[in-house]
């Protein structure tokens, strides 16, 4: 389990991550997908094998390496479809090329976290300010506009519009001048400990990891099973 949090004073707002905290990798497509290359797995399925594979691609991106090449997605899926006992081998690479192809204009990262408007709804009813800060090519404001939780934040940090991505700090300073506060008086919520947890604490903000499928183990921060869980946690340190 992680660490326990305690109440702590001068919070002001809340960063999230888009994939994996606001909207979801789409776990049906995915099986969909597989099911058309021959391989009858449930959502279910899917589902935990790609959040298992989360934390086994952590020390990739731990290396200093970026969340958006295709080598870290390639990697992700051989992640993912090794946690479902698929080989990695031909028909693995095509299935990749089909997943990379899924979905535009936006690709897998693309459905709505069903909790996530009463959650940023509460959070603002709190006083908090909110904004988002995501690894990303450009997109997310429009794509959060378009499942409709853009208005349910105060700012949309894309590092591929600040050039500049997570875990570098300089990110999460950036969210903070856009919703006029310290990163000390910021908590982070995110699904990949090397890159929002590290990050995070880097710019001086706390950090709550999401862990959904219990699979980080003792990790040193806050963990939480999903957005409202974490949203327990800001409670807590309001």
């Amino acid at each position: 389990m992680g660490q326990e949090v305690t109440g702590a004073d001068g919070l002001r707002a809340v960063f999230l991550d888009a994939g994996n905290t606001l909207v979801s990798i789409d776990h049906a497509t995915i099986a969909e997908r597989l099911r058309a290359h021959g391989h009858p797995l449930t959502v279910d399925d899917v589902r935990l094998a790609e959040q298992r594979a989360r934390v086994r691609l952590d020390p990739w991106l731990a290396g200093a390496r970026s969340t958006e090449t295709p080598d870290t997605f390639r990697l992700y899926v051989r992640y993912t479809l090794e946690g479902l006992s698929l080989p990695w081998d031909a028909a693995a690479e095509r299935i990749l090329q089909d997943l990379r192809e899924a979905k535009p204009p936006f690709g897998l990262f693309s459905v709505p976290v069903p909790e996530a408007p009463a959650v940023l709804a509460e959070l603002r009813r709190r006083g908090l300010r909110l904004a988002v800060v995501s690894n990303s090519n450009g997109s997310v404001a429009e794509l959060l506009r378009a499942v409709g939780l853009a208005d349910g934040v105060d700012a949309i940090v894309d590092s591929g519009v600040v050039g500049v991505e997570k875990p570098d700090p300089e990110i999460f300073v950036h969210a903070a001048a856009a919703v006029g506060v310290r990163t000390e008086e910021a908590v982070h919520v995110g699904d990949l400990f090397s890159v929002d947890v590290v990050g995070a604490r880097a710019a001086g903000c706390r950090a709550i990891l999401l862990d959904p499928a219990g699979a980080w183990g003792d990790v040193d921060c806050p963990t939480a099973p999903d957005l409202p869980g974490a949203a327990r946690l800001i409670e807590a340190m309001a």
